[in-house]
């Protein structure tokens, strides 16, 4: 059972906020107000923080089947829709089910206003905002211990949000304590506006918010880590790069942060992975009290095939049989069959081909095992639903960013420190090391997809280093292809929904949809 705790059925009841994007300035619907239950009970806050944090995992307040707002519960968590823009929009991941607009995520291909998935992401991130402003009015006016870190945590969930919307939408609307009542439709917001807040917002906590937590909840190093990503993809988001900076907190979280790598890669991926000392910031899953169709359950469960495959080995009682991983994340490791490096070795290859001729054959390309809800230090029960914790930040993800940083003339660095750092990631996998005059932009990239598939990074590494539209690089099913097709720029980011649109007469759709 994991460290923290989501929400009691009082809790929710006492301190549900109404999740209705058609109005971003969302006000509370409670029994008792929240600043009343705070007043009367302090402690109360890590029951609401804890709300908080399951946003970006769960679905609603009352288990897999209830959401938080009008949109499907196990097709609209926030996780799912960052495996499902992030992983399976890019090379190394794809899913056949092909539910009414997954086909066009896959595929990358035929992308407009109207699919549901990219309501479903946008949705979440007007859900989780209003939520953490609607909290920072009220702290603003209570007394509980530990107030400034506590409401810094809140500051960086918001930050957290407005990060997926800067990356997946490039512009969208600033909502904050100070214009939460504002009930006119609020002015579009650049995606260098949403830019400039997140950073200030991160520079201001850095040094207000505790330098350790409890388990699954913000830390020091977990607001320095996102500012390190901010910053990475900077040159992306407002054309000026900032890999410096993004060195400069990628040190601090290595240096300063206590992390270290797991001995074993797996480890990481497992039902009890909530013990690993390299985790730096988990989306908390756990079987019984927070189930969701949306957390690692969707990876897990939608990896594995019933029919074929021997379910409770990897902690499940389910099959989804839904997605595979292509040559293009497998093929990064050569002949799987005489790898030495312990990541190859987690895909399921019996009964299925290397190429993917049809992406919505099952048997086309090979599952990812990766991710699985068996213990690793302990005997496993299979359960419904995963109790694995999700890595969205962890320490071999800084190793890679500071040698990048460091290839891409970053100051502050040293090659020989870059090269440690990656040799470290690739001997704790059993890979051969690599010297100096080999560490460059397209081993990183390589590095970045054996260590990272599947971890919510892809596609915006793939836009990083400049090849996910164009077709100067092509994976299987890019452009709706066998073999890849060229994509045009605008795939950079997503359209803004329709439903987004017609909330809000300022915001305007993104060039090319």
């Amino acid at each position: 059972m994991k460290r923290i705790k989501l929400l009691s059925l009082f809790i929710f009841c006492a301190a549900l906020f109404s999740g209705c994007t058609d109005d971003l300035n969302t006000e509370p619907k409670v029994e008792l107000s929240l600043e009343q239950l705070l007043q009367k009970d302090p402690n109360a806050i890590t029951g609401i923080m804890s709300k908080l944090y399951g946003s970006f995992a769960l679905s609603g307040p009352d288990g897999p089947g209830s959401s938080d707002i009008s949109d499907d519960p196990g097709e609209s968590p926030f996780l799912r829709g960052i495996i499902n823009l992030q992983e399976f929009t890019a090379d190394g991941m794809k899913n056949r089910w092909g539910d009414n607009g997954l086909d066009q995520l896959t595929t990358t291909s035929s992308w407009d206003e109207n699919n549901k998935f990219f309501r479903y992401l946008y949705n979440r991130v007007y859900y989780t905002v209003p939520q953490c402003n609607n909290l920072l009015v009220v702290l603003n006016n209570v007394d509980i211990p530990n107030k400034e870190s506590i409401t810094s945590e809140v500051r960086f969930l918001r930050s957290l949000a407005y990060y997926y919307m800067i990356d997946c939408f490039g512009k969208g609307v600033l909502v904050t304590e100070e214009n939460a009542g504002v009930s006119t439709p609020l002015p579009e917001a650049s995606r260098l506006d949403l830019f400039n807040f997140v950073e200030s917002e991160l520079l201001d906590i850095e040094d207000k918010i505790n330098m350790t937590n409890a388990y699954g909840r913000a830390n020091k190093s977990v607001v320095r880590m996102l500012l390190a990503k901010l910053y990475l993809n900077a040159q992306v988001y407002t054309g000026v790069d900032r890999y410096t900076d993004a060195l400069t907190y990628t040190k601090k979280v290595i240096d300063e942060g206590g992390y270290t790598l797991e001995p074993n890669f797996a480890s990481n991926f497992t039902g009890d992975n909530n013990a690993s000392s390299e985790i730096i910031y988990p989306l908390i899953a756990d079987p019984l009290v927070s189930q969701s169709y949306g957390n690692t359950t969707y990876i897990v469960n939608g990896s594995l095939n019933s029919a074929t495959m021997t379910l409770s080995t990897y902690g499940a009682t389910q099959g989804w049989a839904g997605h595979r991983a292509t040559k293009a994340w497998y093929g990064l490791f050569g002949n799987l069959s005489t790898s030495t490096d312990d990541r190859a070795q987690l895909f399921w290859t019996n009964g299925h081909t290397f190429e993917m001729t049809d992406y919505k054959e099952w048997t086309n390309g090979y599952p990812s095992i990766k991710f699985r809800n068996n213990n690793y230090m302990s005997a496993t029960t299979p359960t419904d639903f995963s109790g694995t914790d999700f890595p969205l930040f962890r320490l071999a993800d800084a190793y890679l960013m500071y040698a990048e940083c460091v290839v891409r003339g970053a100051t502050g660095g040293s090659l020989t420190e870059a090269v440690t750092y990656v040799n470290a990631v690739r001997t704790r996998s059993n890979a051969l090391t690599i010297s100096s005059s080999e560490l460059d932009l397209d081993f990183l990239i390589e590095e970045r997809g054996r260590e990272l598939m599947l971890e919510g990074h892809r596609r915006s590494d793939l836009i990083r280093f400049g090849m996910f539209t164009g077709g100067s690089y092509l994976w299987p099913w890019k452009g709706n292809t066998v073999n890849g097709a060229s994509i045009p720029v605008t795939y950079n980011v997503f359209p803004i929904p329709l439903t987004a649109l017609q909330a809000n007469p300022n915001l305007s759709q993104n060039p090319g949809y």
